[in-house]
C-alpha cells in the first residue's frame, strides 16, 4: 500500500503543469555605438607675445583676462630711437636718389658726345658704371628704409590671433629686448577647443574590423560626432566631431590619440580640464539587446541566461555581452534572432523543465547612449 501510494505521489508530480514565464523572442535592430573614453582639453591656437625690438614699455593698453582680437595693439615701446634710425635711412635715401640724377645725367651727356669722339670710350664707360653704381646705392638705400621700418612698427606689439590673453607679466616702464625668451602675455583662442583622449590600440581594431565586416555604418557625412561629460557629472550641451588620429601607437599605453574639435561659444571649456568624451563609432544594423534582468552570471562571472527552445523546455545557455544600452546588454555572441529567452519567472525554471511561454514587449532602447565603452 505504501508504495502504491509512492507511485501515485509521484505520478502527480510528473502530471503538473508548465510552469508560466514571460519570453522575449529577439529580433535584430540597429543600434548606435559608443566608445567613452577619459581626456583633456587643449587650445585651439595659442601665441606667447614677444617683442621683437629692445626697449621700455611706455603703455598697456588692453585688459587682463579680456578677449583681443588679432591686429589689436596690446604693449607701446619707448619708439624714440627707432624712429630716429628710420628718419635717418630716409635721408641716406634722398642722398641716393641725388646722387643717380647726377650720374644719369652725365651719363646721357657722355652718350653724345662719345659718338663725336669728344670724350674717351674710357671716360664713357666710367660715367656708364657711376650711373649703376648710383641705382645700387639708392637700392641698398631703400633696404635700409624698410629696415628701420619694420623696426619701428615692431615698437607696437600687436596680438598676432585672436582670443582671451592671460595677466601681463610686464609692467610699464620695464625694459624688453629683443628675442628674449620670457613673454609679456599669452593669448589662447578657446573657441573652438580640442579634446585628446587615448583610444586602446584593439578598440581601434575592432572598429576597423566591424566596418570592414559591414557590422558598423559610419555616419552619413563621415564624421564621427562626439558628446562631452564634464568633471562634475554634467553633460556638455555641445557637440563635436573627431578631427584626427595619431598614426603611431603609444608602447607605454597600447594606445592611439584621437583628438576631437569641440565648439566652445560660451568659454566654459579651458585648456587641461579632465572630461569624458563619448565617440559614436557609427550604426550595427543587425543587433541584439536582451534585458537586464534576463541575465544572470554564474560562479564564475559568466553571462548565462535561460533559452525557451521550440517544445517549450528551457536550457541554460552562457552568452557573451558587451555594452551597456538603457537597461539593455547588447549580445556579441551565444544568441541569434528569432530565439526566445526567459525574462519574467526566472526562480521558476530548471534544466529541462517544461514551461508555459507568454511573449512580453520588449523594452530595448537602441538609441539611449552607452554607458560602459565597448573596448573594456
Amino acid at each position: 500500500m505504501l508504495a502504491l501510494a509512492g507511485c501515485e505521489r509521484k505520478n502527480d508530480q510528473h502530471q503538473m503543469p508548465p510552469q508560466s514565464v514571460g519570453v522575449l523572442t529577439l529580433r535584430t535592430q540597429p543600434v548606435v555605438i559608443h566608445t567613452s573614453l577619459p581626456g583633456r582639453t587643449d587650445a585651439f591656437e595659442i601665441a606667447q607675445v614677444r617683442p621683437q625690438v629692445t626697449g621700455v614699455i611706455e603703455k598697456r593698453l588692453f585688459k587682463e583676462g579680456s578677449d583681443v582680437t588679432v591686429g589689436q595693439q596690446l604693449y607701446q615701446i619707448d619708439a624714440s630711437r627707432y624712429q630716429a634710425a628710420y628718419d635717418t635711412a630716409r635721408g641716406q635715401l634722398a642722398e641716393a636718389e641725388a646722387g643717380e640724377v647726377t650720374a644719369r645725367a652725365k651719363l646721357e651727356r657722355y652718350r653724345a658726345l662719345v659718338k663725336e669722339h669728344a670724350v674717351s670710350k674710357q671716360e664713357y664707360d666710367d660715367a656708364v658704371a657711376a650711373e649703376k653704381q648710383a641705382q645700387g646705392q639708392i637700392l641698398s638705400a631703400k633696404g635700409q628704409v624698410e629696415s628701420a621700418q619694420v623696426n619701428l612698427g615692431y615698437t607696437k606689439m600687436y596680438a598676432p590671433i585672436s582670443g582671451r590673453i592671460s595677466r601681463t607679466l610686464v609692467t610699464v616702464g620695464a625694459l624688453v629686448t629683443a628675442n628674449q625668451t620670457d613673454n609679456t602675455a599669452i593669448i589662447t583662442r578657446l573657441d573652438p577647443i580640442y579634446v585628446d583622449v587615448n583610444l586602446p590600440a584593439i578598440t581601434l581594431l575592432r572598429l576597423k574590423r566591424e566596418l570592414a565586416e559591414g557590422r558598423i555604418e559610419r555616419q552619413p557625412d563621415g564624421e564621427v560626432p562626439v558628446t562631452l561629460t564634464l568633471e562634475d557629472g554634467s553633460g556638455y550641451e555641445h557637440k563635436g566631431h573627431m578631427a584626427l588620429s595619431e598614426v603611431n601607437v603609444d608602447t607605454s599605453t597600447a594606445s592611439v590619440i584621437v583628438r576631437a574639435i569641440m565648439p566652445n561659444p560660451d568659454k566654459l571649456l579651458l585648456p587641461g580640464m579632465y572630461v569624458h568624451a563619448e565617440l559614436e563609432e557609427g550604426t550595427d544594423p543587425n543587433s541584439l539587446l536582451v534585458p537586464q534582468e534576463a541575465v544572470t552570471h554564474n560562479t564564475h562571472g559568466d553571462a548565462e541566461v535561460w533559452v525557451v527552445k521550440p517544445d517549450d523546455t528551457v536550457e541554460r545557455r552562457q552568452i557573451q555581452t558587451g555594452a551597456a544600452f538603457g537597461t539593455n546588454w547588447l549580445v556579441t555572441g551565444g544568441l541569434k534572432a528569432g530565439e526566445r529567452i526567459v525574462v519574467v519567472g526566472l526562480q521558476k525554471v530548471t534544466p529541462g523543465a517544461k514551461v508555459k511561454p507568454q511573449e512580453i514587449s520588449a523594452s530595448a532602447t537602441p538609441d539611449a547612449p552607452a554607458s560602459q565603452n565597448k573596448g573594456q
